[in-house]
Protein backbone atom coordinates (compact mmCIF):
# COMPACT_ATOMS: atom_id res chain seq x y z
CA UNK A 1 0.00 0.00 0.00
CA UNK A 2 2.50 2.18 0.91
CA UNK A 3 4.85 1.10 -1.79
CA UNK A 4 1.63 1.87 -4.16
CA UNK A 5 1.40 5.64 -2.78
CA UNK A 6 5.16 6.35 -3.34
CA UNK A 7 5.02 5.06 -7.12
CA UNK A 8 1.84 7.18 -7.68
CA UNK A 9 3.48 10.30 -5.88
CA UNK A 10 6.79 9.16 -8.18
CA UNK A 11 4.73 9.41 -11.34
CA UNK A 12 2.89 12.41 -10.59
CA UNK A 13 6.16 14.10 -10.04
CA UNK A 14 7.71 13.02 -12.87
CA UNK A 15 4.47 14.60 -15.17
CA UNK A 16 5.27 17.43 -12.97
CA UNK A 17 8.66 17.42 -14.32
CA UNK A 18 8.02 16.98 -18.27
CA UNK A 19 4.90 19.98 -17.62
CA UNK A 20 7.66 22.43 -16.68
CA UNK A 21 9.50 22.17 -19.57
CA UNK A 22 6.89 22.77 -22.02
CA UNK A 23 6.25 26.59 -22.50
CA UNK A 24 2.57 26.83 -21.37
CA UNK A 25 0.20 25.57 -18.72
CA UNK A 26 -2.66 24.06 -20.02
CA UNK A 27 -6.06 23.42 -19.31
CA UNK A 28 -6.08 21.63 -15.77
CA UNK A 29 -2.62 21.75 -15.15
CA UNK A 30 -2.98 25.76 -14.18
CA UNK A 31 -3.90 25.13 -10.58
CA UNK A 32 -4.08 29.24 -9.27
CA UNK A 33 -6.93 30.27 -7.11
CA UNK A 34 -7.20 33.72 -9.21
CA UNK A 35 -7.12 34.34 -12.67
CA UNK A 36 -6.96 37.03 -15.37
CA UNK A 37 -8.65 35.77 -18.42
CA UNK A 38 -8.91 37.34 -21.90
CA UNK A 39 -11.30 36.01 -24.57
CA UNK A 40 -10.39 34.59 -27.87
CA UNK A 41 -10.78 37.61 -29.47
CA UNK A 42 -8.30 39.36 -27.10
CA UNK A 43 -10.88 41.06 -24.92
CA UNK A 44 -10.50 40.83 -20.96
CA UNK A 45 -13.29 38.81 -19.78
CA UNK A 46 -11.99 39.81 -16.40
CA UNK A 47 -10.47 38.08 -13.03
CA UNK A 48 -11.90 34.68 -12.03
CA UNK A 49 -10.88 31.20 -10.57
CA UNK A 50 -9.11 28.48 -12.68
CA UNK A 51 -12.73 26.42 -12.65
CA UNK A 52 -14.57 28.89 -13.95
CA UNK A 53 -12.05 30.31 -16.94
CA UNK A 54 -11.52 26.47 -17.75
CA UNK A 55 -15.54 25.98 -17.91
CA UNK A 56 -15.32 29.16 -19.91
CA UNK A 57 -12.87 27.70 -22.65
CA UNK A 58 -14.57 24.05 -22.80
CA UNK A 59 -17.63 25.47 -23.33
CA UNK A 60 -15.73 27.43 -26.58
CA UNK A 61 -13.93 24.17 -27.26
CA UNK A 62 -10.89 25.74 -27.04
CA UNK A 63 -7.68 25.93 -24.51
CA UNK A 64 -6.96 27.64 -21.36
CA UNK A 65 -3.45 29.16 -21.67
CA UNK A 66 -1.29 30.57 -19.43
CA UNK A 67 0.13 33.21 -21.12
CA UNK A 68 2.11 34.90 -18.40
CA UNK A 69 3.08 33.43 -15.07
CA UNK A 70 4.60 35.95 -13.28
CA UNK A 71 2.36 38.46 -13.82
CA UNK A 72 -0.54 39.05 -10.08
CA UNK A 73 -2.72 37.22 -10.69
CA UNK A 74 -1.43 35.19 -13.81
CA UNK A 75 -2.84 35.96 -17.31
CA UNK A 76 -4.51 33.10 -19.40
CA UNK A 77 -5.79 33.23 -22.87
CA UNK A 78 -8.90 31.13 -24.25
CA UNK A 79 -7.48 29.66 -27.46
CA UNK A 80 -6.81 26.61 -29.75
CA UNK A 81 -3.54 25.74 -28.53
CA UNK A 82 -2.58 23.58 -31.60
CA UNK A 83 -3.37 26.01 -34.31
CA UNK A 84 -0.90 28.50 -32.21
CA UNK A 85 1.38 25.87 -32.28
CA UNK A 86 1.87 24.95 -35.69
CA UNK A 87 1.74 28.83 -36.33
CA UNK A 88 4.71 29.38 -34.29
CA UNK A 89 6.33 26.29 -35.85
CA UNK A 90 5.41 28.00 -39.41
CA UNK A 91 6.84 31.24 -38.44
CA UNK A 92 10.27 29.84 -36.54
CA UNK A 93 10.39 27.33 -40.26
CA UNK A 94 9.65 30.92 -42.14
CA UNK A 95 12.67 32.85 -40.16
CA UNK A 96 14.99 29.85 -40.62
CA UNK A 97 14.89 29.77 -44.02
CA UNK A 98 15.35 33.84 -44.38
CA UNK A 99 18.42 33.24 -42.29
CA UNK A 100 21.83 32.91 -43.60
CA UNK A 101 24.98 32.22 -42.17
CA UNK A 102 28.01 34.09 -43.33
CA UNK A 103 31.09 32.71 -42.95
CA UNK A 104 34.36 33.34 -42.44
CA UNK A 105 37.24 32.67 -44.93
CA UNK A 106 40.62 32.71 -44.10
CA UNK A 107 43.83 33.50 -46.72
CA UNK A 108 47.24 33.06 -45.64
CA UNK A 109 50.17 34.75 -47.36
CA UNK A 110 54.04 35.24 -45.99
CA UNK A 111 55.51 38.65 -47.12
CA UNK A 112 57.91 36.91 -49.70
CA UNK A 113 54.76 36.06 -51.73
CA UNK A 114 55.44 35.75 -55.40
CA UNK A 115 53.39 37.81 -57.75
CA UNK A 116 51.53 34.57 -59.34
CA UNK A 117 50.52 32.99 -55.58
CA UNK A 118 49.38 36.40 -54.65
CA UNK A 119 46.97 36.97 -57.92
CA UNK A 120 45.52 33.61 -57.24
CA UNK A 121 44.81 34.10 -53.59
CA UNK A 122 43.34 37.55 -54.53
CA UNK A 123 40.69 35.65 -56.68
CA UNK A 124 39.88 33.17 -54.20
CA UNK A 125 39.26 35.99 -52.12
CA UNK A 126 37.03 37.90 -54.64
CA UNK A 127 35.01 34.57 -55.24
CA UNK A 128 34.41 34.06 -51.23
CA UNK A 129 33.73 37.76 -51.16
CA UNK A 130 31.42 37.50 -54.26
CA UNK A 131 29.33 34.55 -52.36
CA UNK A 132 28.67 36.89 -49.59
CA UNK A 133 31.36 35.80 -46.88
CA UNK A 134 33.72 37.73 -45.17
CA UNK A 135 37.38 37.11 -45.83
CA UNK A 136 40.22 37.01 -43.47
CA UNK A 137 43.49 38.15 -44.48
CA UNK A 138 46.62 37.52 -42.55
CA UNK A 139 50.53 37.39 -43.48
CA UNK A 140 52.40 35.25 -41.19
CA UNK A 141 55.73 36.01 -40.05
CA UNK A 142 58.89 34.14 -39.60
CA UNK A 143 62.15 34.34 -37.54
CA UNK A 144 63.93 37.79 -39.13
CA UNK A 145 60.84 38.34 -41.06
CA UNK A 146 59.61 40.29 -37.96
CA UNK A 147 62.03 42.73 -38.09
CA UNK A 148 60.28 43.48 -41.62
CA UNK A 149 56.51 43.62 -40.71
CA UNK A 150 56.16 47.10 -42.43
CA UNK A 151 56.35 44.46 -45.75
CA UNK A 152 53.28 42.94 -44.05
CA UNK A 153 51.54 45.69 -43.86
CA UNK A 154 52.50 47.10 -47.67
CA UNK A 155 51.63 43.41 -48.73
CA UNK A 156 48.18 43.65 -46.83
CA UNK A 157 47.15 46.78 -48.27
CA UNK A 158 47.93 46.24 -51.90
CA UNK A 159 45.54 43.20 -50.83
CA UNK A 160 43.01 45.53 -50.21
CA UNK A 161 43.89 47.37 -53.22
CA UNK A 162 42.92 44.66 -55.54
CA UNK A 163 39.68 43.33 -54.26
CA UNK A 164 38.98 47.24 -53.80
CA UNK A 165 36.06 46.57 -55.81
CA UNK A 166 33.80 43.52 -54.64
CA UNK A 167 34.78 44.22 -50.57
CA UNK A 168 35.77 47.11 -47.79
CA UNK A 169 38.41 46.92 -45.31
CA UNK A 170 36.80 46.74 -42.15
CA UNK A 171 39.61 47.58 -39.53
CA UNK A 172 43.53 48.76 -40.63
CA UNK A 173 45.66 45.56 -40.25
CA UNK A 174 46.31 44.52 -36.91
CA UNK A 175 49.80 42.62 -35.60
CA UNK A 176 48.78 40.09 -33.28
CA UNK A 177 51.96 37.73 -32.75
CA UNK A 178 53.47 36.45 -35.64
CA UNK A 179 50.17 37.14 -37.68
CA UNK A 180 49.33 40.61 -39.56
CA UNK A 181 45.80 40.29 -40.63
CA UNK A 182 42.76 42.34 -41.89
CA UNK A 183 38.94 41.61 -42.34
CA UNK A 184 37.35 42.15 -45.62
CA UNK A 185 33.77 42.43 -45.72
CA UNK A 186 31.56 42.38 -49.11
CA UNK A 187 30.21 45.78 -50.10
CA UNK A 188 26.98 44.46 -51.43
CA UNK A 189 25.84 42.82 -48.24
CA UNK A 190 22.36 41.95 -48.04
Amino acid sequence: MVADACIRFFIWNLEVLTIGKLDHQLNEEIRDKELRVIGPDGTQLGIMSAAQANALAEEQEMDLVKISPNATPPVCKIMDYSKFCFDQKKREKEAKKNQRVVEIKEIRMSPSIDTNDFNTKVKSAQKFLKEGNRVKVSVRFRGREMAHTNLGEKLLLEFVAECAEVASMEKNPKLEGRFMSLFLTPKNSK
